[in-house]
Parts: structure tokens; sequence; C-alpha cells
């Protein structure tokens, strides 16, 4: 699912926006932005809404859950299986 991440300097007065295809992905880039002194508005998605980044940890680690159980399940061999 998509990702919103909205943010601007503390001492500037414009928002900016970039996207992220997941909430792990959306996350890297939250890091790389406030390393940078960017603050973090807002995240939104198309399904959750506005959300916070603690909400954005929890939906990250459902998809690598998800991931992990895809990969796992006997039905569903890994993409490089032969």
């Amino acid at each position: 699912m998509p990702y919103t991440v909205v943010f601007g300097s503390t001492n500037k007065g414009s928002l900016s926006a970039t996207e992220a295809p997941t909430a792990k992905d959306a996350l890297a880039i939250i890091k790389v932005l406030e390393n940078d002194g960017e603050e973090i508005r807002f995240v939104t998605s198309p399904q959750e809404g506005e959300i916070g980044v603690q909400m954005l940890r929890v939906l990250a680690k459902e998809e690598e859950d998800e991931l992990q159980q895809f990969t796992n399940n006997p039905r569903h061999p890994p993409w490089n299986a032969s």
C-alpha cells in the first residue's frame, strides 16, 4: 500500500511530501528526513488515512509478517525456485 510522508523544516513555513510504496520504505524515508533536520508532520495512506509514525511502525511490522508468511507457505515457493 502506498504512503505519503508530509514534512517541513521547523524554521520554514512550507510543507513538502514524498511517496513510498510500503510502510518499511516510508520509515526509511522518515529516518533520512529527520537526519536532515526535517520535521515529519504526518503520514497518509489511501486505506488508513492520516496516521502517525508509531502506527506506521505497526503497519511495517504487519507487512513484514505477511511477507514472511507468504514466503514460508509451501503453496507459494520462493520466486527464484526452479
